[in-house]
């Protein structure tokens, strides 16, 4: 069965010293206009009004404290000035205050008790085996066996396990468009003529909340599982090391063997460099530099069925010791192998657009810098890429967006607070003056991203 781990609860405040309760602006915002902006809209359209705009923003993981100081600080602008235009309230979270159940309250207007997530996994009670709360992924209900392999013949597929109606499907009967972008809790997307991507909940290729590779011949280092990924152990032969990048479980074959792919990594003798080579292409990454999306198709069946994902590969050191990083194998959004939009062309249009893009619902890779696989310089840079890629498609959705609902998630601030709190809080136990003097402003400064992602939503 896939690797399930809990993930950092993005709506808990539990990164400071002790536990805080929640209070992130991000659900004050969501909450209040989510409340009110379907009925505006569906009376808007009901009568004939002329076409009006509801853009609601979820940033996750806004702290009003920290939005306060800023503020005050003369440091958000656009934050500022909305304050005065409109409203800033605080409001509680849901119980228990975790990320997929109060994002699934905003979605449907109900509690845990009708929508039925109340955590990020859920536990089969005859078994106790846990699984992902919000959705699940089922082999093939009828098959036919052909000696080895075992052909699908029906059933089967990804199922979406939240319950109630999405606010976006209320849009729909009212003939109002939408577009619902990294929506949390809407894995596989809930049917709908909206235009929708999946958010968090949103699994790897391994049906796992990501699951990264570190290959490595330090011998000190122990090959194995940890939390978050698996590190390989490689030897160097002739300034080369072969590996293998593995892939989804093969359920077309008896046993149902994980998939892989042959990879060869060539080290300069003398440069901090190296030339990866696989089986369809090849690159050459210097010490310290990460690679583009790379696609990778793993075989099911010889020259009749494939699966594709999308990786990228950090050379984090040639010399004296071997080590590279390769992010969790995302799902391909030119070719998903599982559905994480609506329609299905969405996400390949997008990735014609814009460009391949994180589909794992919690991309930060927080886990590879728990498990200091990582280092902090390391991880926010990765962290930042995924930034990066939601300004990029928040711009172009932004610049197309006519008339309707346009949500858009971003999921910065929650996972980079978890992970940089320390750097900021003189009482957390974590904290240090060396760790200040470096990260400290790490905060501030996606804020004040955020705070240009306003202002550019307000012109």
């Amino acid at each position: 069965m896939p690797d399930i781990r809990l993930p950092s609860m993005a709506s808990m405040r539990r990164i400071a010293a002790g536990s805080r309760a929640d209070r992130a602006l991000a659900f004050a915002l969501v909450l209040a206009l989510g409340a009110i902006a379907a009925y505006r809209l569906c009376r808007a359209y009901s009568t004939q009004s002329p076409p009006r705009k509801v853009i609601v923003l979820g940033i996750d993981g806004m702290d009003p404290d920290l939005l306060e100081k800023y503020i005050s600080a003369g440091k958000l602008g656009n934050f500022a000035a909305l304050a005065v235009r409109g409203s800033f309230v605080r409001l509680g979270t849901s119980i228990p205050p975790q990320s997929p159940v109060a994002w699934s309250n905003l979605i449907t207007g109900m509690d845990p008790g009708g929508h039925g997530i109340f955590d990020f996994i859920h536990r089969d009670p005859h078994t106790m085996v846990p699984y992902l709360s919000t959705s699940k992924v089922e082999p093939a209900r009828h098959t036919l066996r052909l000696g080895n392999w075992v052909l699908p013949l029906w059933g089967g597929g990804a199922t979406l396990l939240r319950h109630g109606k999405a606010f976006w499907q209320v849009l729909d009967q009212h003939r109002v468009p939408a577009v619902v972008f990294h929506m949390p809790a809407n894995f596989p997307p809930a049917p709908s003529k909206a235009h929708t991507l999946a958010g968090m909940g949103t699994p790897d290729l391994l049906g796992t909340y990501g699951t990264f590779s570190f290959y490595t011949n330090d011998l000190f280092a122990t090959p194995g599982p940890v939390s978050g990924g698996r590190v390989y152990a490689v030897e160097v032969h002739d300034r080369r090391v072969s590996a293998e990048l593995y892939g989804p479980y093969n359920t077309l074959r008896k046993g149902e063997p994980q998939t892989a792919v042959k990879f060869t990594v060539w080290l300069d003798p003398v440069e901090p460099v190296a030339k990866i080579v696989l089986p369809d292409q090849e690159f050459l990454l210097r010490e310290g530099e990460w690679s583009d999306w790379v696609r990778v198709k793993f075989e099911l069946m010889p020259f009749l069925s494939s699966v594709s994902g999308i990786c990228k590969f950090y050379l984090k050191q040639v010399h004296p010791q071997f080590e590279l990083y390769v992010t969790p194998l995302n799902l391909d959004p030119s070719d998903p192998a599982l559905p994480i939009s609506t329609p299905n062309e969405f996400s390949r249009e997008l990735s014609q657009q814009v460009g391949l893009f994180y589909t794992l619902g919690i991309a930060e890779d927080t886990k590879a810098l728990s498990a200091r696989i990582l280092s902090d310089a390391e991880y926010l840079e990765q962290a930042l890429s995924v930034l990066k890629e939601q300004v990029r498609a928040f711009s172009l959705e932004l610049e197309r967006f006519r008339t309707g609902m346009f949500f858009f998630y971003f999921s910065s601030l929650d996972q980079n607070a978890h992970m940089f709190w320390r750097a900021f809080d003189e009482h957390h136990p974590a904290y240090s003056p060396e760790l200040a003097a470096n990260y400290s402003q790490v905060l501030e400064k996606l804020y004040q991203e955020m705070d240009g992602v306003l202002g550019r939503t307000v012109v």
